[in-house]
């Protein structure tokens, strides 16, 4: 194969999110439709949670490219750790009200509680483990009045957070976790994503004992994966240009998952 075909192949791999690279796999479906159905219902609040690199990022973009055209969300991407900041967006966005100046919660408050709107916005929050405590109790008293409901995600921890102490958690009327692929998805999850790109040799090279060593280096995380292969297909592409002798085509060859994984530190050389 030419080392056009690898540089495409590494370029599926780029760790971004985009909606329109979105893989539908069995179980990020079930998570995906049972994001659907929650933020339908009428909760104040709803937690995603799941280790970093299972993708709740990216779950979280097609959720919001599939229903903004028809429903009033609103996804943050970035936290705004600023609360005036925060404030004034929130009022922007779901209360159609601007602010030139300071904006307190007080003030944010009393135009909640007096907005009278049919449809409740929706505000996604991504990487809620980044916004300061105190933030998120104010956060938790605006679902309160529910003239707002959150979409909350952030990273699952060992320690204790804010978000799971009893008077946070009571807030929050279901919790989804989202997991990392098993072995079978995974391998689903590499093939989906070359085909997609139309690299359809590529997505050939990958029998069941290759991607088996690769879910036991990266443990069926999506992030961990796409950095493995993105630099898998980078040593292909090299080979193929400098040395095409050397390399087998057909199947990956499980020295190079090997020498990936090195290089990105996911294994000690």
């Amino acid at each position: 194969m030419s080392s056009n075909i690898y540089k495409n192949s590494k370029d599926v791999f780029l760790d971004v999110v985009n909606p329109n690279d979105y893989v539908q796999l069995d179980r990020v479906s079930m998570v995906y439709q049972s994001l659907k159905e929650s933020i339908k219902k009428p909760l104040k609040m709803v937690l995603l949670y799941g280790k970093p690199g299972t993708g709740k990022s990216m779950l979280l973009s097609k959720l919001f490219q599939d229903l903004s055209p028809s429903e009033e969300i609103f996804l943050y991407k970035t936290p705004i750790t600023d609360e005036n900041e925060f404030f004034k967006k929130l009022a922007k966005d779901a209360l159609d009200t601007k602010y030139e100046g300071i904006l307190n919660f007080t003030q944010l408050l009393n135009i909640l509680e007096t907005t009278n709107k049919t449809q409740t916005p929706l505000i996604i929050l991504d990487e809620a483990q980044l916004y300061p405590g105190a933030m998120m109790e104010k956060i938790r008293l605006i679902s309160d009045t529910r003239k707002v409901k959150f979409l909350i995600t952030l990273h699952k921890t060992e320690k204790e957070d804010l978000i799971a102490k009893e008077h946070f958690q009571t807030r929050i009327w279901e919790s989804i976790e989202h997991h990392n692929a098993s072995k079978q998805e995974l391998k689903a999850y590499i093939q989906k994503k070359l085909m997609k790109a139309n690299c359809f040799d590529c997505a050939n090279m990958f029998p069941t004992k290759s991607v088996d060593l690769i879910h036991k280096i990266t443990q069926g995380n999506y992030r961990e994966t796409n950095k493995l292969l993105y630099t898998l297909f980078e040593i292909y592409e090299w080979y193929s240009e400098n040395n095409l002798s050397k390399i087998n085509s057909n199947n990956v060859s499980h020295k190079i998952i090997e020498m990936s994984a090195i290089h990105t530190g996911l294994i000690d050389a």
